[in-house]
């Protein structure tokens, strides 16, 4: 199965070695995976900041770019739920929809990758300790991804899955919401952390990097004894 795969802006910059994760455990999988070199950004820093002209160019690039991909996997929900959701609407007078309709259709978050096309569920992965999930908004919201995350970690060795309470509460990060609205969303983030402290946990993992950078920034801030890893970085611990 031939696969391409994008990698958001902050995955690139910030957590490179999930990117390289996720095609591990695609590999694995027995896919064939491309990366191309050209890809930039999807387009929703801008358009969430209300550039959409802006966003719209960036949107465009990115649909020349992934064109003839045959599936297109990302690990973050946020993004994916960007093109799959408001594409249509920022090229409604545009670009022919049948266009924008196929790229959404191609288009997969890693986890729902996994579970609805390759209809794998466990990977061989091993992680010693108690972890909590966070689901993230997009993922859980845009995507409508809920059971599938926690149904691969069921299934890494060692691993014990402990649920948090308020566990479908944004961690306050929120995109440009975390820029615009400092204090609000510190708070958010602080109340994320009583809850994975509460579950007494080593680590919280999330589809979202975005996430993990909002809740690990609290938790660096406050020298607590907590990890935070992506589902890919979990899928492909072991082996």
């Amino acid at each position: 199965m031939n696969v391409q795969i994008f990698i958001p802006c902050f995955v690139d910059q910030l957590y490179p070695q999930t990117a390289f994760n996720m095609v591990k455990v695609l590999e694995k999988a027995g896919c064939k995976v491309s990366y191309n070199t050209n890809q930039t950004c999807c387009g929703q820093p801008a358009f969430n900041a209300g550039f959409c002209d802006e966003a719209r160019v960036v949107a465009s690039k990115f649909l020349n770019d992934f064109d003839n991909a045959e599936y297109l996997v990302a690990p973050s929900a946020s993004c994916v739920g960007f093109i799959k959701n408001y594409y249509p609407s920022l090229f409604e007078k545009n670009i022919d929809q049948n266009t924008i309709q196929s790229l959404g259709k191609r288009t997969y978050e890693f986890s729902e990758f996994l579970l609805d096309v390759l209809k794998v569920e466990n990977f061989g992965a091993s992680f010693k300790g108690k972890i909590t999930y966070h689901d993230s908004c997009a993922a859980l919201r845009e995507c409508k991804i809920k059971d599938g995350p926690r149904r691969l970690l069921q299934n890494v060795k060692g691993l014990e899955l402990v649920e948090m309470n308020d566990v479908e509460t944004c961690c306050g990060f929120g995109g440009t919401f975390s820029v615009k609205f400092e204090g609000i969303s510190v708070a958010m983030g602080e109340q994320k952390i009583s809850n994975i402290l509460a579950t007494g946990a080593d680590a919280v993992v999330s589809t979202d990097c975005s996430c993990l950078m909002q809740i690990g920034g609290i938790i660096k801030q406050k020298n607590l004894p907590i990890e935070t890893f992506h589902l890919a970085d979990i899928l492909a611990s072991g082996w």
